[in-house]
């Protein structure tokens, strides 16, 4: 099994690109399974969320085609409506993939999804939103079994803006009957880049990124070539990483706006932090002498995302003085937090809060991962503790970074893959 070896104490220089987002590449490859010609997708990650997800296409009956960070999907011949247990297993977002074969065939059965074990993720949203728009569901044995036949545009109101329910819906309104409208919407930019995607390929769809979406209901889909958004999740784990270890960093190929409620909390109280941005590049110095930020809460974008939670705690825990932070979306999202303790890091969890006084120093420690965002807040800490520190179950943290250990490296971390 591979591991991360970490030596700390580096300060971080240097330029890296930001590739391709996970959370918006995967809901595209779902919405390929809508079109029924040719794609084209520039900026291939090779994550194993996005491997996994071809794996899924191609059970479906696509032809697919990598070719230097390009991927070439051939549509034309899906001739299967299923998704079973074991590849829906590899991956969450495997569920994605319930509206586009929907509105494809009329009819899907998809397993249930796997993914990281983060705490209670219930898709009884995405299905109330597919009966409402005339799907019959069948939820037995670990399938979710639709008849789509009836499928037709309605009026869908969230009781809470989930990314994935907003997505599904979307798709399986692209080729329905009539109008569809989402009130309660999420607005993740990945959610305006499916949007861009599928109108691009001829839907007819408003509103991504406001709390209302509407969808017109078109016969089919044509071929498109598409570039999707770059990972700001990655570009908010660097720019924890430049404020851990002090350094001065550029990252290139980002959209600054994605990350203003990370930077805006950064740069509150810590004028030893310096972020600028120019021409879809972000400049980040720090000089590594930080203080408690007093309380962060994580909410639906643009709200902090939860997914640099681990990341910001692991940052939070070298910290001057006592901050608090706020669990909203996932319960068990603090797991990691233990692995932090073994080196040193001061946390009390309760509830959804968890209290961090900062120490002056962590310390190299065996850790592992338990789901890839607490990985990557376990990387984090690694670089700023004393000596050495291994992290094990380093498969979680590749589900969402192609290559952590590169990119790091590249800065000047002291950071190698082992077996």
């Amino acid at each position: 099994m591979e591991k991360l070896h970490i030596k700390g104490g580096n300060n971080l220089y240097g330029t890296v690109e930001i590739g391709s987002a996970k959370n918006a590449y995967l809901p595209i490859l779902a919405g390929a399974i809508l079109c029924s010609g040719k794609i084209e997708l520039n900026n291939f990650p090779f994550y194993r969320d996005t491997i996994n997800m071809t794996s899924i296409l191609k059970e479906l009956g696509a032809k697919i085609e990598i070719d230097d960070k390009k991927l070439f999907l051939d549509m034309q011949s899906l001739n299967k409506f299923e998704i079973p247990s074991q590849l829906a297993m590899l991956t969450r977002s495997s569920i994605f993939s319930l509206g586009a074969i929907l509105g494809r065939f009329g009819k899907a059965r998809v397993a249930y999804p796997g993914g990281c074990d983060i705490g209670s993720r219930p898709i009884d949203l995405h299905l109330k939103g597919l009966e409402k728009l005339g799907v019959k569901i069948i939820d037995k044995h670990g399938y979710i079994t639709c008849d789509g036949r009836n499928l037709h545009g309605n009026l869908i109101h969230l009781d809470f803006p989930s990314v994935g329910a907003t997505e599904n819906i979307m798709m399986a309104g692209v080729l329905a009957k009539g109008t569809t409208k989402i009130v309660n919407a999420a607005k993740e930019p990945e959610v305006v880049d499916l949007q861009n995607f599928l109108n691009k390929a001829g839907a007819k769809i408003r509103g991504a990124g406001t709390e209302v979406i509407t969808i017109k209901g078109v016969e089919k889909l044509h071929d498109v070539s598409y570039t999707p958004i770059t990972d700001r999740i990655i570009a908010g784990t660097y720019v924890l990483a430049t404020c851990i270890c002090g350094g001065e960093i550029c990252l290139e190929n980002v959209n600054p706006t994605h990350l203003q409620a990370l930077t805006s909390k950064l740069t509150e109280n810590n004028p030893s932090i310096k972020i600028n941005s120019k021409n879809n590049c972000m400049f980040i110095k720090s000089c590594g002498k930080l203080k408690a930020i007093n309380k962060i809460e994580t909410m639906p974008y643009p709200g902090f995302p939860t997914d640099l939670q681990p990341q910001m705690v692991a940052l939070l825990s070298i910290c001057e003085g006592t901050s608090v932070v706020v669990e909203n979306l996932f319960e068990t999202r603090y797991r990691y937090t233990t692995e932090l303790a073994k080196m040193g890091a001061d946390i009390i969890i309760k509830d959804r809060s968890a209290i961090i006084k900062g120490v002056k120093n962590l310390y190299g420690a065996q850790v592992f991962a338990s789901d890839l965002r607490g990985g990557a807040g376990l990387v984090l800490a690694g670089l700023i503790a004393d000596g050495y520190t291994t992290i094990g179950n380093i498969e979680h943290i590749q589900r969402g970074y192609e290559s952590i250990q590169t990119d790091l490296k590249k800065l000047g971390a002291d950071i190698e893959l082992v077996n």
